[in-house]
């Protein structure tokens, strides 16, 4: 057989996955290599954001990683990666509306104030208004960086207890609460910005009233 003849057969599906189901590392990065674009197009069709798309990706590849040991020879490779990758995401949307039903029931102004006030963009929600800015905040993450913060923040779960919950690498974990924290610092500014000159409206309406019905300031 020549090199090159040795090399292809290195390469193909079933050696790939005898080489990983071994413990070969290079041949996991191999496949990950091959299949990760179709992967993040299908993760991206469901969710739409590429950050999004790129922590359901990695997801993906560990489910199929896990199930390798089940793949029937006979059949096609990239077609098991693609069937596994859609029921994955399909999963995700049905898990996302749960939790989006869950917050919407459970999650209320007084829940919006963490136990311990020294981690994360909280320190500053001693305000009762602030409060409720902090809820209009959280409302705008996406719930995927929504419920891994305030798992984390909140509720004070450790990121393996975080993890576990959720089915995900600790590492996913950290990477939603980091960008979550971000984002969230981003918008309460943005509400917090709005409010002096809502707060000014308002005043100037309620010395309107106040004129028209004759009554002095």
């Amino acid at each position: 057989m020549s090199v090159d003849s040795a090399a292809a057969q290195t390469t193909t599906p079933d050696s790939l996955i005898e080489q990983c189901l071994s413990g070969n590392q290079e041949a996991w990065e191999t496949i990950v290599r091959q299949h990760w674009r179709k992967v993040f197009n299908v993760a991206y069709k469901f969710v739409g954001k590429h950050d999004e798309a790129e922590d359901l990706t990695q997801d993906i590849f560990l489910k199929i990683f896990r199930a390798l040991g089940t793949f029937d020879r006979r059949a096609n490779f990239q077609t098991w990666i693609i069937s596994i990758s859609r029921n994955l995401c399909i999963d995700h949307y049905r898990s996302v509306r749960k939790e989006r039903q869950t917050i919407a029931r459970e999650v209320d102004t007084g829940e919006l104030q963490p136990a311990s006030t020294e981690r994360g963009p909280y320190h500053a929600a001693e305000h009762q208004d602030l409060r409720g800015l902090l809820r209009q905040a959280l409302q705008t993450l996406p719930t995927t960086l929504r419920t891994a913060v305030v798992l984390r923040d909140l509720q004070e779960l450790s990121y393996q207890e975080i993890a576990d919950r959720l089915g995900l690498p600790e590492g996913t974990v950290k990477s939603r609460i980091n960008r979550g924290r971000i984002e969230l610092a981003r918008q309460l500014k943005r509400l917090q910005d709005k409010q002096p000159a809502a707060r000014r409206r308002r005043g100037s309406s309620a010395r309107a009233r106040t004129r028209r019905s004759g009554v002095p300031e």
